[in-house]
Parts: C-alpha cells; structure tokens; sequence
C-alpha cells in the first residue's frame, strides 16, 4: 500500500453563518524517492468551521483511487476525537443520535467521510492549529483563500 499524508483545515468566516473553505494537501514519496503533492480547495457561500473541517479530510480521501495507509493530520479536535475518542462507533451504532443531547450534527459530511475512508487504512493525528506547524499553516491558507474567493458553492448540508 502506498503511505500517503493528508493534511486538512478548514475555515468560516462569521461562523455558522458566513463564508467558509477547505483546505488539503496529499503528499506520498514513489519509489525513486520522489516527493509528489497535491493541494485541493473550495470555498462555500454560508457554512460552518466543522463543516469545512470535515469536508477537508472527505477532499482528501476522495482524491485516493486507490487503496492507501493514510495519515490525516487535522487541527480539529471535533474530526481527530471522533475517530481516536470511537465517538464515530457510536453514533452509527446509536443511529446518529448522542444521547439526551439530540442527533448528531454533519451526518451527511460524517457518512461521506466514513465511505471515503472504507478502503484506506486511516490514522488520525490532531496537530496545534496556529502553532507554526507548516503543512497546517498551509492548509489554513488554502482554507481562508477558498472562504475569501469568488465562485462560492452551496453546502448543501446548510439549511
């Protein structure tokens, strides 16, 4: 299996109800020592910060056309714990609901991240958000420009 990194981030302008973007970058080294990278964004017209956040590592995983050992590098506590905490085991199991607190939020960006990840082999790890860490630095980038560019989409996932 080819080792892949992927670094997300994302962003909101007036969180929950402003503009927002997602910033990824996939990096792999091929067999003659190679670097290769590749960077995806997309900025939304009304979102929030946990959307783009999860939209991040669903961009990233879904540009993989092949089986991979993914390393996911996130600065949101919301996607890294959901995996590493097995919030996400229970949700499924509890049909997306938490409890006495209602149902989960995101459900549609989670079932799409759940699929995405179905034929890697995913480790989470939570990085420091604004801590100098350059992959995260540059994905924020990516993420702030998306949020701040023309051409906005509509996340479909906003009422």
């Amino acid at each position: 299996m080819t080792k892949v990194q992927l670094f997300t981030d994302g962003a909101a302008r007036g969180n929950p109800d402003g503009p927002g973007g997602y910033g990824a970058i996939l990096q792999f080294t091929d067999s003659k020592g190679q670097l290769h990278e590749k960077s995806m964004s997309a900025g939304y017209v009304k979102t929030t910060n946990n959307r783009m956040e999860l939209m991040a590592a669903v961009a990233g995983l879904e540009a993989l056309t092949r089986p991979c050992q993914v390393e996911l590098f996130s600065d949101s506590k919301y996607l890294i714990d959901a995996f590493n905490q097995h919030w996400i085991d229970n949700w499924v199991k509890n049909d997306w609901k938490r409890g006495k607190s209602g149902p989960v939020k995101n459900i549609d960006l989670w079932e799409r991240l759940l699929t995405a990840k179905e034929m890697h082999q995913v480790t989470f790890h939570w990085v420091k958000g604004h801590a100098g860490h350059p992959m995260n630095e540059r994905c924020d980038v990516l993420a702030t420009s998306a949020a701040d560019g023309h051409d906005l989409l509509t996340d479909e996932g906003i009422s």
